[in-house]
């Protein structure tokens, strides 16, 4: 975990940051717990993990942060959001699926939808994320050049969707519009050092055979992630084969989109055949287990998946089906309910959760060299877990606490980029008061649509 020495022997090397925590938990090795380390960051990015009795001897850093009571891990990714719709948060809840999504969310949708909207809900989503240890999102919702602007101007780092379906929207009217103003907003961002993008078809009952093999296409010539939910229910699977004569990943894969590029979300409908299939072409599957559980949609077969070699991520889905962006209450469900589902208590185990809810989720969306872990070279994505809490005391296993005891509000201090972005708890650079002035305007007006005729 220690990187090189300086090249001159004796003078301590100049740091931008030195963070020194009780625990450090690199999640790289799976499992591990190195106790009273610390993390020096330069540009951006981690010089080196060690104890901190060498750290200030090697290290002349502008800043040394000492964090003894904190847990240290790399900021969670969550694999799967639809962001904007934190404003739609408990708007229709306690319906299923298609009733929920056709009758109250896409109607909604139609009447409020748009530029301000999109923006106004992600950054309302951002400042919720970077309170819960959040520090990377994988996106799905429409105006992606509004939402990768938002995410840009707050420096949270995004892979944003660029969203293909089969019905005019606020964004495209045609299919041939869809692709132009994605392709348009995938070049003017493709450099940029936190915020990229992947194609995210909304699902195979509402994307045609013609603009999947399009999207495979350009996927495989911009060697970009296609992020869709796939096998959401099983209801979802009859219907394919009504329509196509074969279940969706059969069709999937008839397209050509069963490979490594494919992040298939959901996934509660799984034949044995198709987790073989998952694994020998190596899909990655987002679990969602809150949302799954909240519209009663299924259950992922998460541990016969891992078994198989299947590499699977966390997503929170949107606010409106979940209601929150809480990584740690997903990643904690993800294990009690992996367990449930096999029949095993030891399946999903508390460090295997901790890698789907960090390492795993980056290596789904394709940056699994730059976050993830808390490794040489990785970018400084950190968070700070207080574990000096009476929900977490007495102390016996770091990782075990962080899974099966910690809140989202014991995070104290989160990095991204090196840049310090919540500090002792408060948000740093985003004015809180103004979003909630925003969501309150946007609970009225949304609340008057409802309430017309």
């Amino acid at each position: 975990m220690t990187s090189p020495a300086p090249a001159a022997v004796g003078q301590p090397e100049a740091v931008d940051l030195l963070i020194e925590a009780g625990w450090v938990v690199p999640v790289e090795p799976q499992g591990v717990v190195l106790t009273d380390h610390a993390v020096a960051v330069r540009g951006g990015d981690i010089v080196a993990v060690l104890p901190q009795t060498e750290a200030r001897g090697r290290y002349a850093a502008a800043e040394v942060v000492s964090l003894p009571q904190a847990a240290l891990l790399p900021g969670l990714v969550n694999a799967h959001c639809h962001n904007p719709m934190t404003l739609l948060r408990g708007v229709a809840d306690d319906l299923p699926l298609m009733t929920w999504l056709q009758e109250h969310i896409w109607p909604i949708e139609g009447k409020v939808i748009g530029p301000e909207f999109v923006a106004d809900g992600a950054e309302l989503a951002v400042a919720e994320m970077l309170r819960g240890g959040t520090t990377t999102c994988a996106e799905n919702y429409f105006f992606p050049d509004v939402q990768a602007a938002t995410y840009a101007r707050l420096g949270f780092r995004a892979v944003v969707g660029l969203p293909v379906i089969d019905f005019p929207t606020a964004w495209a009217r045609t299919t041939d519009e869809y692709f132009d103003k994605a392709l348009e907003v995938h070049d003017n961002w493709r450099r940029h050092p936190l915020v990229s993008t992947c194609f995210v078809p909304h699902a195979p009952y509402s994307v045609s055979d013609a603009a999947f093999e399009r999207i495979r296409m350009l996927s495989d010539q911009l060697d970009l992630v296609v992020h869709c939910h796939v096998h959401e229910t099983a209801q979802e699977n009859v219907d394919a084969i009504a329509a196509h004569g074969m279940r969706q990943l059969a069709r999937l894969d008839r397209l050509g989109l069963v490979n490594a590029r494919l992040m298939a979300v959901h996934m509660t409908d799984l034949t044995e055949a198709e987790i073989m299939l998952c694994a020998e072409r190596g899909v990655s599957v987002v679990h969602c287990p809150e949302s799954n559980l909240k519209l009663a949609s299924g259950f992922c077969p998460v541990h016969r998946l891992q078994q198989a070699g299947v590499e699977v991520a966390l997503g929170t889905d949107g606010c409106a089906s979940n209601n929150d962006l809480d990584m740690f209450g997903e990643l904690r469900t993800a294990a009690l309910l992996g367990k449930g589902v096999a029949g095993d208590a030891a399946a999903v185990d508390a460090a295997t959760a901790l890698r789907m809810a960090t390492l795993a989720g980056a290596n789904a969306l394709g940056l699994g060299e730059r976050i993830g872990s808390i490794t040489p070279g990785k970018a400084a994505d950190l968070v700070a877990v207080n574990l000096a809490q009476v929900e977490t005391q007495p102390l016996h296993h770091v990782i075990s606490q962080l899974v099966y005891a910690v809140g989202r509000h014991q995070v104290s201090d989160v990095w991204l980029a090196g840049r310090r972005r919540l500090a002792g708890g408060r948000l740093v650079d985003i004015d809180t008061e103004a979003l909630l002035a925003k969501a309150e305007r946007w609970r009225g007006r949304i609340a008057a649509l409802r309430a017309a005729p």
